[in-house]
């Protein structure tokens, strides 16, 4: 049997106080090694203070240009932070997302990303890879050696409901069905009372799952090793 590692990492760190909580949560009683930092948030301080203080957690850069919804017949902003066709306006604003980053961890992020995966298309695709080489790390999906499964998500695309996706039963055959070499799990624990989202009672079930012993007490045996991005390549 080949050897398989996972990072699990968690997505939204820093926008708002009950995401914390949930990523906190589910890294100091789950398994989650690593998360994605939004730095417009304004609890992304707190968030940053955290990973500053607790170094088993790796932290990397969710890019954050804005948030949709599908409201049943088309897509809907719910905030737009720029154009995502405007080149010279997405470049600007990563840069400036990246200062905050390194402003409030004091370090670089150990890895990139973007809220909604709006990565995945262009130009701010070949912006993040040009960012991500630059630092010389790893970029979701794109790339990257490491293999991205967002397979532990309580809903569709369009937000429909997938019950028992984000249960103990379900993240275990998530793992279980894992290949070989380094595979990134998203996951987005949290307490999202505070949050406007669609994305709420689901969050609070991943951190339930996240920190379940039966979760922990099964990696061993599927020969699962947790790990972070740090040491592994890009």
């Amino acid at each position: 049997m080949g050897r398989r590692r996972v990072i699990v990492n968690a997505d939204d760190f820093g926008q708002s106080p009950g995401i914390n909580r949930g990523v906190i949560e589910a890294h100091e009683r789950g398994i989650v090694t690593s998360a994605s930092l939004m730095v417009r948030w304004p609890a992304a301080t707190d968030a940053a203070a955290y990973a500053r203080a607790h170094s088993t957690l790796d932290v990397g850069l969710h890019v954050d240009l804005g948030e949709w919804w599908y409201d049943g017949a088309a897509w809907c902003p719910r905030y737009d932070v720029v154009p995502l066709t405007d080149e010279a306006a997405v470049r600007a604003e990563v840069d400036r997302q990246l200062a905050a980053f390194e402003s409030l961890v004091g370090r670089p992020p150990t890895h990139g990303d973007s809220h909604q995966h709006v990565h995945l298309r262009e130009p701010v695709r070949s912006l993040l890879i040009e960012t991500a080489r630059r630092l010389g790390v790893p970029l979701r999906a794109v790339g990257s050696a490491i293999r991205y499964c967002g397979d532990f998500y309580g809903q569709t695309a369009e937000g429909a409901a997938l019950p028992g996706v984000v249960s103990v039963e379900g993240l275990i055959a998530i793992l279980e069905r894992l290949p070989d070499g380094t595979t990134e799990l998203g996951c987005h624990p949290g307490f999202a009372d505070d949050l406007d989202t669609t994305y709420r009672e689901e969050r609070a079930e991943e951190v339930k799952a996240l920190c379940d012993s039966r979760v922990l007490e099964i990696l061993p045996r599927l020969r699962i090793t947790r790990c972070s991005f740090v040491g592994i390549e890009p």
